[in-house]
């Protein structure tokens, strides 16, 4: 075992010091049309040290784990922070740690198939949908798979592995209409291997249906108007407005770089109806889509409730941070490579559900829209964001109308969530979030359908 060789060099770690043994391994498959047009497979492994001497992190990794380079970079990090704490004095006390072991496999417990098995799979989804639907422009298959493995040993004996494998079938449909393409996809897998998920490939026969039957709705639909406007914001939306637009602003690194949540802190940001939490690996006795149970320095994960009732309450921290910012350390260290070094990132992002019933949502709204899947957006440290809307609907005197074509959302998040005048009772989670501040990383996303105001961009 990978985290019995790391523990040899127990006695190699002093102060403050962090070894990491890690290997990813990815598999992506996609077929368009029928025809495969990317079959890759790449595994990236090695070992990384940290060492912490005041007030500065020393770093160093290899890809090389011989019990020689494994002794050499733990004594390159050491230099690099003696290094660093030479250049500028800081007086800071050396961080503390805990002493627990963590072991969380979430390998397959199914026989492994082969790629080929795989490509098959995906030849039948394809084979499925250009028999049922002849007037589509293109059909498009995607699985991919990430592993991603760590072992992790720190001078203070806290300890772990952990296998955390995510799988994600991506079905993507267009269509030609009037000149103009069209496109709805849909996304399925989550937390686990293509074992666990992708045996049938039957079980999928309806939810390409589903797919083509929002795509035909979009060819067939209205471009929005363009205005501030009464909206409901499906789970998915609401997910991607907690992570990018809010969760940003309060990792502590951000906060200290300035974010605009800094100058919030312990004030009104949201209607009391918003509960935001930063899961770290359960929700209702439930594992979260992407779960971390000893983060990168060795922290024991807690939750962190960034908003409770509509009040800023806490940032996500690492160790140094957590000090600088009178608190405890919540866990939020994560690195996404072995070579990375762990840095502030959200885990599973959720805005908590509420009483409402969908339909009375709806029901409510007179003249606005139902949103019910965001694509590519951005946020920046203000909480302004822009999200693209793919697929939603118009709601006229409470009911839902027709099928809205390509649109925008934009705003500040802060002030969106003030609007927030009803919850959803339903919790969804999204499983393919990948972050991509500075290092890629999963995360997970969720939360209930919320009813706010928000500019939408029409055509």
């Amino acid at each position: 075992m990978k985290l019995d060789y790391l523990k040899t060099f127990k006695n190699c770690l002093d102060e403050h010091a962090e070894l990491r043994l890690q290997q990813n391994s990815t598999v992506s498959l996609a077929l368009v049309n029928g025809s495969l047009v990317r079959n890759e497979k790449n595994t990236s492994s090695g070992i990384s040290s940290r060492v912490y001497k005041n007030g500065f992190f020393g770093f160093a990794s290899s890809p090389k784990t011989d019990e020689k380079t494994v002794k050499d970079i733990i004594n390159k990090s050491k230099e690099n922070a003696i290094m660093l704490a030479n250049l500028e004095k800081r007086n800071k006390s050396q961080l503390s740690g805990e002493n627990f072991e963590v072991i969380k496999d979430f390998s397959t417990k199914k026989p492994r198939v082969s790629r080929k098995a795989k490509l098959d799979f995906l030849k039948k989804l394809h084979e499925y949908t250009a028999k049922t639907y002849k007037d589509l422009k293109s059909d498009t298959f995607v699985i991919n798979n990430l592993d991603m493995e760590k072992n992790l040993l720190t001078s203070f004996g806290a300890s772990g592995f952990t296998m955390i494998p995510r799988t994600l079938l991506v079905i993507s449909l267009s269509i030609e209409k009037d000149g103009n393409t069209y496109n709805s996809y849909d996304v399925f897998g989550g937390l686990g291997q293509y074992e666990d998920y992708f045996d049938n490939p039957e079980e999928f026969y309806e939810k390409i249906d589903k797919v083509y039957t929002k795509v035909k709705e979009k060819s067939e639909g209205v471009y929005p108007e363009a205005g501030y406007k009464d909206v409901i914001m499906d789970s998915k939306l609401a997910g991607i407005l907690a992570h990018e637009a809010i969760g940003h602003t309060t990792e502590a690194d951000m906060v200290k770089s300035g974010s605009v949540a800094k100058d919030y802190f312990g004030e009104k940001v949201a209607s009391d109806l918003i509960n935001l939490v930063d899961f770290a690996y359960e929700y209702n006795n439930q594992v979260c889509p992407m779960p971390v149970y000893i983060d990168d320095e060795g922290t024991r994960p807690e939750d962190a409730v960034i908003i409770e009732n509509g009040i800023l309450k806490r940032y996500m921290n690492n160790k140094d941070l957590s000090r600088d910012l009178n608190d405890k350390p919540t866990g939020n260290a994560r690195a996404y490579d072995f070579s990375d070094e762990p840095l502030v990132r959200m885990r599973n992002t959720a805005i908590l559900p509420g009483d409402d019933k969908l339909e009375d949502m709806i029901a409510s709204i007179e003249d606005g829209y139902y949103l019910t899947k965001p694509s590519n957006g951005q946020a920046d440290s203000t909480s302004e964001f822009m999200f693209g809307v793919p697929n939603g609907y118009e709601i006229k005197n409470g009911k839902l109308g027709r099928a809205i074509k390509d649109t925008t959302i934009s705003g500040v998040a802060f002030d969106v969530l003030k609007t927030v005048s009803m919850v959803s009772d339903e919790m969804t989670w999204s499983n393919a979030g990948m972050c991509g501040k500075k290092q890629v990383i999963p995360v997970g996303m969720g939360g209930p359908a919320i009813k706010c105001k928000i500019n939408i961009g029409g055509r």
